[in-house]
């Protein structure tokens, strides 16, 4: 099923009437914007502009998934994830992909799939996160940052599954990480693999 946009969907956009960058740092650039509504009635949009990131799905042989811990600041507490990361300004999703996994985890894939893409905050955040699938993976050594920590682990679908069903697993992009698997596994969504270039 496909449910497509309206072929005139023009009496639902907003128009920019002004923007200001409120602030900039090394991760966040927040923007405030005037807007003019379909009706007429001006409001301001604050949101946040994203270069746009990775997120992988790495598979194991013997079916595990590689997770991560990982402690998030703003949470105040160890998430667990899939690994992921920021692409680089020029770099491609797929280059992004095999960075992150290769430094975060050690992991290198022999093969890799790209899913789609989601938006993990629409409200506030120009943010879009690749889904990326790596198989056939072979371990080496994690390279990370100086102020990244992180703990490396595997985990069955069904044990994450589990663990989302209870709360144990919250992290968006890693709970549609896990949708996409599941409907791949019973070939209901499907993957174009490609080797690893």
């Amino acid at each position: 099923m496909n449910v497509p946009a309206p072929a005139d969907d023009a009496h639902l956009r907003e128009e920019t009437i002004d923007s200001e960058q409120v602030f900039l740092g090394k991760l966040l650039d927040v923007r405030r914007d005037h807007v003019r509504l379909p009706n007429g009635a001006t409001v301001t949009r604050e949101y946040i502009v994203h270069p746009g990131a990775v997120m992988i799905v790495p598979m194991l042989d013997d079916g595990r998934l590689v997770v991560e811990h990982q402690y998030r600041y703003p949470l105040a507490r160890v998430m667990l994830e899939f690994p992921a990361g920021k692409l680089d300004p020029g770099e491609s999703g797929l280059s992004c992909a095999m960075r992150e996994l290769a430094e975060e985890t050690g992991y290198c894939a022999a093969e890799w799939a790209r899913a789609g893409i989601l938006h993990n905050a629409i409200a506030y955040s120009s943010e879009g996160i690749e889904i990326w699938f790596a198989r056939g993976l072979t371990k080496g050594d994690q390279v990370l940052d100086d102020c990244e920590f992180l703990e490396v682990d595997t985990a069955t679908l069904d044990e994450l599954l589990a663990l989302a069903q209870h709360g144990g697993v919250t992290d968006a992009k890693t709970l549609i990480g896990l949708l996409w698997l599941q409907n791949w596994r019973k070939g209901l969504w499907s993957l174009d693999w490609q080797a690893a270039t």
